[in-house]
């Protein structure tokens, strides 16, 4: 069992490409963390890291011995989880981040927690582009095609994008009924967490339609604020349907420009793909498919 610790330990380390993450994610610190790589280095006889003062960096032979070393722990995941299917239910911590959007699943999530109250919810909500592995996530759901190799993921749903405002604004202000009206309106803008870049609205019947400047009356990197000041008659706002759902029904917002706006957004649920997908992430997974979307 120590011998396992130290390659789970080692396989951490190769990931995160940092003794400092790497003990975080275990509890320990830095220095235990470089220690117990050197000893495990003395034990084989070979170097597994480059080191530096700001970063370290596998060997070539500390390349193949990662590879080795997770298709070992991953043999060793599926084993306990064979033991765990055994059980009458799902159990332990499932460490999720999930979109501000989000906050939209809370009903189902509820729902999920009633089915299987003995797994431990711990719920992030970020719209930065979290490092999954890095930072100990069991899964994550996200919008967009999945661009990181070391995840699997499938496939949950879409939901279109709409562009809103409150009936007073546009008794006030005028509907827009071409792109190119926009240019008279405030707008309130998303920017990007991780890229610091503005959303860019669906305007165009087609791809090679040019972008539209649009004048920004608000710029956030949420969306409770998009949804606040466009209910409050403050301007237009570019939004996921699922967030103004119950606005869209109530008649507190209406859409506008829908001939123009075409897209859609993808969601997919993402897990590491050197773990087992064990019981309570394979209840998860199955479950926001099936009872989340479509929406």
């Amino acid at each position: 069992m120590d011998n396992l610790g130290a390659l789970n330990l080692f396989v951490r380390v190769g990931e995160a490409r940092s003794f400092t993450a790497a003990g975080q994610q275990l509890g320990i610190s830095a220095s235990a963390v470089s220690k117990a790589i050197a000893r495990l280095e003395e034990r084989l006889g070979v170097r597994l890291f480059h080191r530096s003062t700001r970063t370290i960096k596998l060997t070539p032979e500390g390349t193949l011995f990662l590879e080795r070393c997770r298709r070992i722990l991953c043999e060793v995941e599926s084993a306990e989880a064979e033991l765990q299917q055994t059980q009458a239910e799902p159990h332990g911590k499932l460490r999720i981040s999930l979109p501000s959007i989000g906050t939209q699943f809370m009903p189902g999530l509820a729902e999920f927690k009633r089915l299987y109250p003995a797994i431990e919810l711990d719920i992030d909500y970020s719209d930065r582009l979290v490092d999954v592995i890095e930072e100990g996530f069991d899964a994550v759901i996200r919008s967009g095609a999945p661009s990181d190799s070391r995840l699997m993921a499938r496939r949950i749903g879409s939901c279109r994008k709409v562009i809103v405002g409150a009936p007073a604004y546009f008794r006030r202000a005028g509907t827009p009924h071409t792109p190119e009206d926009l240019a008279r309106h405030a707008c309130l803008l998303y920017r990007f967490p991780s890229t610091g870049r503005l959303d860019i609205w669906p305007l165009g019947r087609s791809a090679d339609m040019p972008a539209i400047g649009l004048p920004a009356s608000m710029v956030t990197n949420t969306l409770d604020p998009q949804v606040c000041f466009a209910e409050q008659g403050l301007g237009i706002a570019c939004i996921p349907e699922i967030a103004v759902r119950r606005q869209l029904q109530q008649g507190s917002l209406v859409t506008v420009l829908d001939d123009y706006n075409q897209e859609c957004m993808i969601f997919h649920v993402l897990w590491p793909s050197s773990r087992h997908l064990s019981p309570r992430i394979r209840a998860f997974v199955d479950f926001i498919a099936q009872k989340l979307f479509p929406l």
